[in-house]
């Protein structure tokens, strides 16, 4: 299974390491799942991870952060955007989630903020799922 983690799953990920999205992340370093990742949305992970307040909620320092970002790095498969449908979706991080999944054939984005993006993946033969949805169709 081919996916994109929105930035939200990212954060869910590392502030919850008994979630669903973490598991997704477990089963991803198990090769059981395909993560998708541009340099822009790695950039926007990176950022929004490194925000106080997500740190401190997940029990890191830079250093750990470092270790989380650099492991979710490595395991992807990295997708250089080259066609770019802007705009499609309101908010310009969610269009780089799309651009990754319609170039990197993704069977779906895995997001808490489904009505952001809408029908429009569809388009782009992509689903749109929760983490708990997308865990489940991986077990």
């Amino acid at each position: 299974m081919r996916l994109v983690f929105d930035t939200s799953c990212v954060v869910a990920a590392m502030r919850s390491p008994s979630g669903a999205s973490a598991a997704i992340l477990k089963a991803a370093r198990a090769g059981k799942v395909t993560l998708l990742m541009s340099v822009p949305l790695a950039i926007e992970y990176e950022a929004v991870c490194s925000r106080a307040e997500h740190r401190r909620a997940a029990g890191m320092d830079e250093s750990d952060l470092g270790v989380f970002l650099d492991a979710l790095i490595a395991m992807a498969e990295p997708i250089e955007p080259h066609y770019l449908w802007r705009p499609q979706l309101r908010d310009a991080a969610d269009e780089m989630v799309l651009e990754v999944a319609a170039n990197g054939n993704a069977e779906a984005i895995v997001t808490f903020n489904v009505d952001d993006f809408g029908e429009i993946p569809r388009m782009f033969g992509v689903k749109v799922m929760l983490p708990r949805d997308a865990l489940s169709r991986i077990k």
